[in-house]
């Protein structure tokens, strides 16, 4: 049976090219072969088209009452693209510079699940009281569409593990809290024409423009007048316009206009009611104007991503076995989002710890230090030898 060291592992998950749009499968069924070869069998879940697929698997006894549910550690290995970034290496073959890792994925977050994966024969041989279970997703940059079909699974199968530790970077450091995120696509229809007659076209591209104005001022709003968590950094619900098409030439009135816009919003928010907020602002002060032209301009919505916030209370017994395994008495609150949201959402209390950090996520270069890996497999040992006492 063949072994690997974590960075041996990582090695072995960047070179495969798991970006968003494409299929994860070469790489599932790779971890499925080595998982099977140490004599552990995986569950796999499969995304409508059978294009992608989760793996699900248990380490250590099964099948017991709920109280020996065991810790769930879970994982994406679905990536943001790498196209117009200036890499100075080859983004999907590791590179080691100066006790740093570089490839995509290395720290969101392909190194948490190469640890946990080259630990497994370790898992395997331990006299484990409570199990260990591996979740890993996919999608979870476009929409946390692989968790969603994963916890339904696991759900499904009962019983539910006691705890989650999701492995996304935080330094391994304890998060307790994160972010909640809503994004929408708004669509515009208006009329077109010749840009010397505008009055008889209803512009699209300034219908959108007028709304994504009124995003500005709402996230002044949140930045101004709260509310707080200083938790967070922001310490306030964050509104963000990051996509607007709309026009082909100067003298044409476009016709059609489109815009992608998110809130980050800190927990407990009633995003809902932001949502809201939004569809009256649009249909009382930007559509009439348009539907004197034609009736059927307009905006309509389509929800682009949705992902709850979490928030495990400071004394909860996950967080105070966490911090003892990370060896720290601290634990913070981040503004990004993970499935962490949806494994609570589940009745699965979870905490965020993995190694890496978020600044060098999603950026040309990424890397992991070495030292970060360590930490990851020292943490996991420490995790090992608590559910084998």
């Amino acid at each position: 049976m063949q072994r690997f060291t974590a960075v041996e592992m990582l090695e072995r998950l960047v070179a495969f090219d798991t970006t968003s749009r494409n299929s994860n499968l070469e790489l599932i069924d790779f971890v499925r072969a080595y998982l099977a070869a140490h004599g552990i069998e995986a569950r796999l879940t499969h995304n409508a088209e059978g294009t992608k697929a989760n793996i699900f698997c248990t380490i250590g006894p099964s099948g017991g009452p709920a109280d020996r549910g065991g810790v769930i550690l879970s994982g994406h290995v679905d990536t943001v693209p790498v196209d117009g970034q200036a890499w100075t290496s080859d983004p999907f073959r590791l590179t080691r510079r100066n006790g740093n890792l570089f490839g995509r994925g290395t720290t969101d977050m392909k190194g948490f699940v190469a640890t946990f994966l080259a630990m497994a024969p370790e898992f395997k041989a331990a006299s484990l009281g409570k199990p260990i279970h591996f979740c890993i997703t996919h999608d979870e940059e476009v929409g946390l569409h692989g968790a969603r079909i994963a916890i339904a699974d696991i759900v499904a199968n009962g019983p539910l593990p006691e705890a989650c530790i999701v492995g996304e970077p935080s330094g391994m450091m304890p998060v307790l809290a994160h972010k909640g995120k809503l994004a929408l696509t708004g669509t515009v229809k208006g009329v077109p024409g010749h840009s010397s007659d505008s009055q008889r076209g209803a512009n699209a591209l300034e219908a959108a423009a007028e709304a994504v104005a009124y995003l500005k001022q709402q996230a002044r709003r949140f930045r101004d007048h709260g509310p707080y968590d200083r938790r967070f950094d922001p310490a306030f619900t964050s509104v963000h316009t990051g996509v607007f098409h709309s026009g082909v030439v100067l003298n044409m009135i476009p016709e059609h206009a489109e815009f992608t816009m998110e809130w980050r919003f800190l927990p407990g928010t009633d995003i809902d009611a932001e949502f809201t907020r939004l569809r009256a602002h649009c249909e009382t002060a930007i559509e009439p104007e348009m539907k004197r032209v034609n009736p059927t301009c307009g905006f309509t919505w389509r929800e682009y991503s949705r992902m709850p916030g979490m928030g495990l209370p400071e004394d909860h017994a996950l967080a105070t076995m966490v911090k003892q395994l990370a060896g720290t008495n601290d634990a913070g609150a981040v503004s990004y989002g993970t499935e962490g949201g949806l494994f609570e959402q589940a009745g699965i209390p979870t905490i965020v710890c993995g190694p890496g950090h978020i600044a060098q996520a999603h950026q040309p270069d990424e890397y992991i230090e070495e030292s970060q890996l360590a930490a990851c497999e020292q943490f996991l040992r420490a995790l090992k030898d608590r559910l084998s006492g």
